[in-house]
């Protein structure tokens, strides 16, 4: 085991990120003493097999937002056998939970995301396009790889503190349905965060990284429309009838003449969800579904009221009526500076994982293979990100975990589980997670969050630092202004009835930790040596 260089780490932050700040604002991340690092890092070392086995064991139950059923199950339970108090049903979302640990001294809340996408069903170990299931959901973002960092961080923390009687108390929380952006508003709004001194996410890359300030990604709010006419025979009498699919495409057809005159930074998207029933039936009812985002509070405010205001108008040249209801919300993405020079001396402590001539050989055959540009797995930490080094944002994805960053100090760490050049929410980015790549950069984040951990819970200055930051900097800079309200609630019911369907083909692939060492076995792919051949054949 290497020792750590803080010393080093220090160096480089001051001289790479820490423009207009005296040194003295990047060092208060030392307290935690190397001793009880080192602790912490052979604890994470020890449960790696853990982190594997649960990196796996979640790929193979592919579960989508608000199905995470099994899951959370499992990740809940290896957290209630190392003495966490588990709660389910947060913000009355039953596979949300909160696992508890500790008495007195700060409150350090640890996160990540644990749904699936939709229909990105996708063997693991093969460039080969090929699903598991047709038409199922899959890992084609990586959050397998989130909660078993997760879990292995907060045990290692546990087991220094409880060594050397440090006080202090840890919240465990999974992020649901993230790819819907439709749980942790509620979480904020519902109180799970109340009494947080501090909060660290993560999430899956292809680097090791984290950063501070106005993240880049929009703001966002969920909305589906829903037109209600009245049915007659399509053919035999038409005017006796009103077509809600008509409110529906008069709609979609405003909007995208409105685009023209929206900001650059706006990224809107829809699906009919409900298109009616057959096309010689009227249909009363149908449903149109949005995503809006963009960079400010007041612009996601502003993109909502003329959603609302063109299916206003689309209904009544229809002579329909329509509602509209929040499925999600968002809120811009902004990382607290403190905490992210504490984060970025331990990445950089921890370094990057030690990829061997067999983890590379198959990035390459899987980039080739997939058409990609070729990359080699970095060897090296990526800078701090920070305002000053950011491109200029116009605009992107969005995660609702800035719902909890404008509630209490709080951080994403990036952490090297997925292969370079891959495409996100596509099966492409479904390949490495379930392989040696996954395993190891879990790893690596689980000690970087643990050894964080430790800087918060000894360190009282950081966590000032933290949440000055928070009231001076941020909240100067915007205001937090979510789109729901106390009488919305969490789209629960959304992905029910499609794993009805799919959950006995999925269980059919479901890894048998009792048979075989890791997934890869169980499926009968070598690894990296299938990395180029159809794992049905």
């Amino acid at each position: 085991m290497k020792p750590l260089n803080y010393s080093a780490a220090v160096r480089a932050i001051a001289g790479a990120a820490m423009i207009g700040t005296s040194l003295s604002a990047t060092v208060a991340h030392a307290q935690a003493s190397d001793a009880l690092k080192q602790e912490a890092i052979a604890s994470v070392d020890a449960h790696a097999d853990m982190v594997a086995k649960a990196v796996d064991q979640v790929f193979s139950y592919a579960e989508p937002g608000f199905q995470e059923v099994q899951s959370t199950k499992y990740i809940a339970d290896l957290l209630a056998k190392n003495g966490f108090k588990v709660e389910f049903g947060v913000a009355g979302i039953p596979t949300a939970f909160k696992a508890t640990w500790g008495e007195g001294g700060p409150l350090i809340a640890l996160g990540s995301d644990i749904d699936c996408l939709l229909g990105v069903s996708q063997y693991p170990g093969t460039g080969r396009l090929t699903p598991m299931v047709a038409g199922a959901p899959g890992h084609g973002e990586g959050h397998n790889s989130g909660m078993p960092l997760i879990v292995a961080a907060a045990i290692a923390a546990k087991d220094v503190m409880v060594k050397h009687g440090i006080k202090g108390r840890l919240l465990v929380w999974p992020g649901i349905a993230e790819e819907l952006l439709a749980t942790k508003a509620y979480y904020v709004r519902d109180g799970l965060f109340k009494g947080v001194d501090a909060n660290i996410f993560t999430h899956v890359s292809s680097d090791f990284s984290t950063g501070w300030g106005e993240g880049g990604s929009n703001g966002m709010v969920s909305v589906e429309y829903t037109f209600h006419g009245k049915t007659a025979h399509a053919a035999g009498d038409p005017w006796d009838g009103l077509s809600a699919l008509d409110g529906v495409e008069l709609m979609d057809t405003a909007w995208n003449f409105r685009r023209e005159h929206l900001p650059v930074t706006q990224r809107s998207h829809y699906v009919i969800s409900n298109g009616g029933g057959q096309p010689n039936v009227v249909p009363d009812v149908a449903s149109v579904w949005y995503y809006f985002r963009d960079r400010t509070f007041k612009d996601v405010a502003s993109l909502y009221k003329i959603g609302n205001d063109i299916a206003e108008g689309a209904a009544k040249q229809t002579g329909t009526t329509v509602e509209h209801r929040i499925l999600g919300y968002a809120a811009p993405n902004y990382g607290n500076r403190p905490m992210a020079e504490a984060a970025y001396a331990n990445i950089q402590a921890v370094g990057m994982p030690k990829w061997s001539a067999d983890d590379q050989a198959f990035a390459k055959t899987v980039q080739t293979v997939t058409k990609r540009e070729v990359k080699p797995l970095a060897t090296k930490v990526a800078e701090l990100s920070t305002p000053a080094n950011r491109p200029r944002s116009i605009g992107g994805g969005s995660d609702d975990v800035g719902d909890i960053m404008w509630t209490v100090p709080t951080i994403t760490i990036r952490f090297p589980s997925n292969i370079p050049s891959m495409i996100a929410h596509n099966k492409l980015a479904a390949i490495a997670m379930a392989t040696p790549i996954a395993h190891k950069g879990a790893v690596a984040g689980a000690k970087a969050v643990a050894l964080t951990v430790l800087d918060l819970m000894t360190t009282p200055s950081l966590i000032a630092k933290a949440k000055d930051f928070q009231q001076n900097v941020q909240f100067k800079e915007d205001t937090y202004a979510p789109l729901i309200t106390a009488s919305d609630t969490p789209a629960i019911w959304l992905n029910h009835d499609l794993m009805e369907k799919m959950r006995p083909q999925l269980a059919k692939f479901y890894y048998d930790q009792s048979k075989y060492p890791t997934y890869l076995a169980q499926l009968g792919i070598a690894y990296p040596g299938d990395a180029a051949k159809d794992p049905t054949k």
